[in-house]
């Protein structure tokens, strides 16, 4: 999923904002082969070379940030889900009215994440994410811990999908979600989008 990753980074970079890239323990993002069989290619070289050197996600937690986005690949299945900093991060960066973002895996982020009255976050919230069918098409759906379609579903979100491993975007007020990889730079685009006509 790097390709989608470094699509949404120079996109976000080319509108000249600043951006943090952070990775739970920082440091070098260790990426998977099956993403890049044949190495990086020469057009995400920039993007690339920032998650050689990220930032810890507890550093991160001392800022404030008017959108985060949550990337992809197979690693958030196990990595964002459950964790308390993205947690909080989440939850307070979408009350003050800020965007939350994810696409494809990056949406198993907000799995099991809970508000004060109990209820599951996504309860009642329009969004997309990679979906179970990809999942088969990828043949991963028996070594995924879970497909994230069909979790986001049973807490109550309203899952709007587009045609396997076609671009999708879905936007619920400052929640924003793409679908897969193909999705990456049109959430970027959207992302700045809304941005600017809300700050």
């Amino acid at each position: 999923m790097v390709r989608g990753t470094c699509r949404t980074i120079q996109c976000i970079q080319k509108s000249g904002l600043e951006v943090d890239i952070a990775s739970i323990l920082g440091g070098k993002v260790v990426l998977d082969k099956n993403s890049i069989p044949n190495g990086i290619p020469s057009e995400h070289e920039v993007a690339y070379k920032l998650l050689e050197n990220t930032q810890s996600l507890e550093t991160t937690m001392k800022n404030s940030y008017d959108a985060i986005l949550f990337s992809g690949g197979h690693g958030p299945l196990i990595d964002f889900v459950n964790n308390k900093n993205i947690e909080k991060l989440i939850l307070d960066t979408y009350n003050n009215g800020d965007v939350v973002a994810g696409v494809c895996h990056g949406v198993a982020a907000f799995a099991n994440i809970k508000n004060k009255d109990g209820k599951y976050f996504v309860d009642g919230k329009s969004l997309t994410a990679f979906t179970d069918t990809e999942e088969e098409l990828a043949g991963l759906s028996d070594k995924v811990p879970f497909a994230v379609e069909s979790r986001l579903r049973q807490q109550g979100a309203i899952i709007d999908k587009g045609a396997d491993f076609t671009e999708k975007v879905v936007v619920d007020k400052n929640f924003i979600t793409g679908q897969n990889p193909q999705s990456s730079h049109k959430i970027a685009e959207i992302i700045l989008q809304n941005l600017i006509n809300t700050k």
